[in-house]
């Protein structure tokens, strides 16, 4: 059910922002593939995860294993680097409105997309191959619902530094780089929103940014708490539920952030609903 509300709710905001005349924005550019990496994210883990119950046959093989983990690295991280893109994008429409359209244009959008998929494919050919190049012997039994790092590296019955070492490396600099964009655009936003006078004009200005800040807390806030937890707190099956959050819930989670919480997205959707034609334009 989470994941047909998840493929539901990304297919939607994915073809509501592709072909309505008034989501042609770049605000609803980086929802759009948000949205994608959400699909994508969630597809990775969720079908094989699924034919698994329903033949009750738990079983990947080393190259399907080695595929879905370079898939999930590269749509996890990409959607690291995603958030903090939208959170400049942010900062840009509230703290120099008159010249958004000039700052944040359309090539500048496509450039950034590139970069972040650029980027989150180079960390997912660097993470995996480093994964999968130690031995693994005798025990082939993951503890986790698909083939996620920590749990495959504790299989191999060789030294582990090296990987761990790339995977720490990576895992940090991902994170701390995203979050100080994100921290130094908000710090920035909630200078300028406690600038206006009208509390009318501070609260479209924070309703602006809202979904975003939802969906930024959400996913950081789950990343933390397994990141930073200490080494000996560790287990398997915590790490397990956060995994479930992360890479179902949140991809089922924002479509629901952006739309619930967005007038637009919620008109684009009616204009569909009562005249699919009517302001919309050819994909």
């Amino acid at each position: 059910m989470i994941y047909g509300l998840a493929v539901t709710g990304n297919l939607g905001i994915i073809t509501l922002t592709s072909v309505d005349s008034r989501l042609q924005t770049p605000m609803y550019f980086f929802l759009r593939h948000l949205a994608i990496i959400n699909l994508g994210n969630s597809t990775v883990i969720a079908p094989k995860m699924l034919t698994a119950f329903v033949v009750n046959k738990n079983i990947t093989s080393y190259y399907e294993c080695a595929a879905q983990m370079g898939g999930f690295v590269f749509f996890i991280v990409s959607e690291v680097i995603l958030l903090s893109v939208m959170a400049y994008d942010r900062y840009v429409a509230i703290c120099n409105p008159l010249m958004y359209m000039v700052v944040v244009s359309p090539r500048l959008c496509h450039l950034l997309v590139a970069l972040t998929y650029l980027y989150g494919f180079s960390t997912a050919v660097v993470v995996s191959p480093c994964v999968f190049s130690m031995s693994y012997c005798s025990s082939n039994v993951i503890n986790d619902f698909y083939c996620d790092i920590a749990p495959v590296l504790a299989l191999s019955c060789s030294d582990i530094y090296m990987p761990e070492t790339v995977v720490f490396i990576s895992a940090t600099t991902n994170l701390l780089f995203s979050l100080i964009i994100v921290v130094v655009s908000y710090f920035n936003i909630v200078l300028s929103i406690l600038r206006i006078r009208s509390s009318e004009g501070r609260k479209k200005a924070f309703f602006t940014c809202a979904s975003h800040m939802m969906a930024v807390t959400v996913f950081y806030g789950t990343l933390l708490f397994i990141n930073l937890k200490p080494r000996r707190k560790h287990s398997f099956d915590s790490d397990n539920i956060t995994s479930v959050f992360y890479t179902m819930v949140i991809p089922m989670l924002n479509p629901m952030i952006y739309s619930l919480r967005n007038k637009d997205v919620k008109a684009a959707l009616k204009r569909c609903m009562t005249n699919p034609c009517y302001s919309f334009k050819p994909m």
